[in-house]
């Protein structure tokens, strides 16, 4: 099993990065998605949410207002930090129990788009980044998602930077570029990740065999 840690800030295209790789074979474990069943109604994620924040942050069908609340976290870090001590220590232990059920010969891609804010790269074989430049990341946020600039621009600016990324990637996928494009990027990075995969693991060390740096 190949474990790969994919990241990228928002609005870079990392969903669908992570839906090509899909395509190709991989098994996606998607944090976002695991962040979301585990503050469903009823859950001991959402009461422990409710606890911190307030009855305010429910919807009226007793959900999480996840707009009004990624409001208020994403302006205050102290607040961001709260929310993130409840979760993510739930989304961890779930995307475990799913990569124990992948097969031994899987890729198994790991999206998490906080992976460089809290340090998560040594838990992966090799890290992806995919990036945008910040110009690329807040039009699609405006045009694509309907945020507004201010709203936008606070989400960026609470995430790691373009250069925290690229730093602990040991592949950049750089997504400045038409479909067509990131198809066939995608397409090579996917070669490169099975052919990583067939590769023996370091008779020493703590890992997978990496070649360094980001390609």
């Amino acid at each position: 099993m190949l474990k790969v840690g994919l990241t990228g800030g928002i609005g870079a295209g990392k969903s669908e990065v992570s839906r090509l790789l899909v395509e190709h074979g991989a098994v996606l474990i998607d944090a976002d998605r695991i962040a979301r069943e585990v503050v469903a109604p009823g859950t001991p994620g959402l009461a422990a949410v409710v606890e911190a924040f307030g009855e305010e942050i429910l919807a009226a069908d007793g959900s999480l207002d996840r707009p009004g609340l990624g409001a208020i976290v994403f302006a205050d870090p102290e607040k961001l930090a709260v929310l993130n001590s409840i979760v993510h220590p739930l989304v961890g232990a779930r995307s475990l129990e799913l990569e124990s059920a992948a097969a031994e010969d899987a890729v198994v891609i790991h999206d998490v788009p906080l992976l460089t804010e809290n340090g998560l790269a040594p838990l992966y074989d090799l890290v992806v980044v995919v990036d945008a430049s910040p110009e690329t990341q807040l039009d699609r946020l405006v045009r694509l998602r309907g945020m507004t600039e201010d709203d936008a621009r606070a989400r960026m600016a609470a995430q790691a930077t373009r250069e925290q990324r690229r730093e602990i990637a040991d592949i950049v996928i750089d997504n400045d570029m038409p479909l067509d494009a990131l198809r066939k990027r995608v397409t090579e990075v996917w070669e490169d990740l099975v052919r990583r995969a067939r590769e023996p693991r370091a008779a020493s060390g703590d890992g997978w065999l990496r070649d360094g740096g980001a390609e």
